[in-house]
């Protein structure tokens, strides 16, 4: 029975918008972040994204289990069941890690599939896409440029202009309003 919800909640996140729908030093920022700040991106001298790291046990202490789970072992939480699916304020969604901006609300809309949706990233490159052949599906899992946490999947059938769906966990974000 477990499996067949487990099953259920990774289809889902590939479903089609419904019709009613429409760092590696110590330098690095911190990954103790606030819901209600932003830790712009750092660049090196070759104008690429300063990235962090840090060992798992690390992650294990800054971030809670369902955290834990989702942005560092590439879970998935259940559908309907995050705080940011229908948020409908202004505002940025940032990495819940490590602070990267990586949405702003001016592009998410209702998918339908209970977990927030964007048709695109503040800027392409605070995300990381890797193909992702897990649960016998092709998918392209999104991960946070800065600090590699997971943040969830895009597809190919989202609203115009871009026609993509950032289908995001809404435990590996965070929310700043304007």
């Amino acid at each position: 029975m477990k499996y067949s919800i487990l099953l259920l909640s990774l289809l889902a996140c590939q479903l089609a918008p419904s019709p009613q729908a429409a760092v590696a030093n110590s330098q690095a920022p911190a990954a103790i972040v606030s819901a209600d700040s932003i830790v712009p991106p750092q660049y090196d001298a070759q104008k690429r994204l300063v990235k962090m790291t840090k060992p798992a046990s690390e992650w294990k202490r800054l971030l809670n289990e369902q955290e834990f789970y989702v942005l560092r072992e590439e879970g998935t939480e259940r559908a309907f069941s995050g705080d940011l699916w229908k948020n409908h304020a202004q505002g940025t969604y940032t990495c819940r890690g490590c602070g990267l901006p990586l949405f702003s609300s001016d592009t998410k809309f209702e998918s339908g599939t209970g977990w927030p949706s964007f048709w695109k990233p503040l800027k392409p490159e605070y995300v990381t896409e890797n193909k992702d052949n897990g649960y016998g599906m092709v998918r392209v899992e999104v991960e946070c440029a800065r600090c590699g946490g997971h943040l969830g999947h895009v597809f190919d059938d989202g609203p115009r202009p871009t026609g993509l769906r950032y289908c995001m966990n809404s435990v590996s974000m965070d929310f700043v309003a304007q």
